[in-house]
């Protein structure tokens, strides 16, 4: 089972994460949100995230949850809310089931306290062995957060997918001895 986690905005990542048979999660994939333009005519690139979608193939989709940032200015908001607008409807328009989440409920299933992204980095670094080389830079922190959304996702996945196991046990145990490090 392939799913899709998205931390939304101009700045922020996409990730594929996959569990097959019960075995450790494992990092498809994962990049910064493709734009195009620059400065105050930065925008999603669409076409890109639907080309993303097109050759992972998730079967579900989460979205953290959008909010206004303290003390951001007007068009910075509006800014913001177009890109996870273009993002939502993108992977909408795939055909891909979306679901948005709240920070705090993965943030509490992967066990990271506060807002600290360089958190969020290592837990997904200690998570995921393998992607060593997409989360190596401190600015990696939107698409090590994407992945975190996306191991959540999967291991809360509820429907009747003859290849999608309950992953449940095989995540927790990893996210247990990621602690125990």
């Amino acid at each position: 089972m392939r799913v899709l986690g998205v931390d939304p905005g101009v700045s922020g990542g996409l990730a594929v994460v996959e569990i097959t048979d019960g075995a450790a999660p494992v990092l498809v994939e994962c990049t910064d949100i493709p734009v195009i333009g620059s400065g105050a005519k930065e925008r999603v690139d669409v076409a890109a995230i639907r080309n993303f979608i097109d050759q992972h193939r998730p079967i579900r989709a989460l979205i953290e949850r959008a909010q206004a940032m303290p003390k951001q200015g007007a068009s910075s908001g509006f800014k913001y809310g177009r890109a996870v607008g273009a993002i939502e409807a993108s992977i909408a328009l795939c055909s891909i089931p979306v679901e948005i989440v709240e920070p705090s409920a993965w943030k509490r299933f992967c066990k990271l306290p506060g807002k600290d992204k360089e958190g969020g980095r290592q837990k997904a670094l200690q998570l995921f062995l393998a992607a060593h080389g997409m989360l190596a830079r401190r600015r990696d922190h939107n698409r090590a957060e994407s992945a975190l959304i996306a191991l959540y996702g999967a291991s809360t996945c509820t429907w009747a997918y003859d290849e999608a196991p309950d992953p449940t046990s095989t995540l927790e145990a990893t996210l247990i001895a990621g602690a125990q490090q």
